[in-house]
């Protein structure tokens, strides 16, 4: 019998699985969009989703199990305040997977999950921000 055994397993243990999803989660939130193989993607969907309906609620303890669960400050702000905002009237289907063929190395399946709607410009966004800062911070290799 094949009871209880609705999830992907993906070869780790409960620790790093949670780990693992834990980071995606604010990758996501970060970035709006990123890439990875298909089960993970499709394991993340309701996770996701389920972050998001605790966002459109806005109350204190549904602020305080996210930040249990994903432990990033900048990534949960964003969520309550921008995403929970933008999805509000929108009961569920806020992320979408896309089929986005093979991986070269091991031809194992990739996909692009995505928020529905999402903020062109937030993808890299902080990278380029990054490395305006570095560039201002560095002293230039000019000679007089």
């Amino acid at each position: 019998m094949r009871h209880s055994h609705g999830y992907r397993k993906l070869n780790r243990t409960h620790e790093h699985r949670g780990a693992m999803f834990a980071n995606m989660v604010c990758s996501l939130i970060e970035h709006e969009q990123i890439k990875t193989t298909l089960p993970k993607a499709k394991e993340l969907k309701p996770i996701i989703e389920k972050y998001i309906t605790l966002a459109k609620k806005g109350d204190l303890h549904s602020r305080r199990l996210v930040l249990s669960r994903i432990k990033q400050n900048e990534a949960v702000k964003k969520l309550f305040d921008v995403l929970a905002a933008r999805y509000k009237d929108r009961n569920g289907g806020c992320v979408r997977v896309l089929k986005a063929g093979q991986r070269y190395g091991d031809m194992a399946s990739m996909a692009i999950i995505e928020l529905v709607d999402r903020d062109e410009n937030a993808k890299g966004a902080a990278d380029i921000q990054r490395n305006k800062d570095q560039e201002s911070q560095s002293p230039s290799l000019e000679k007089d």
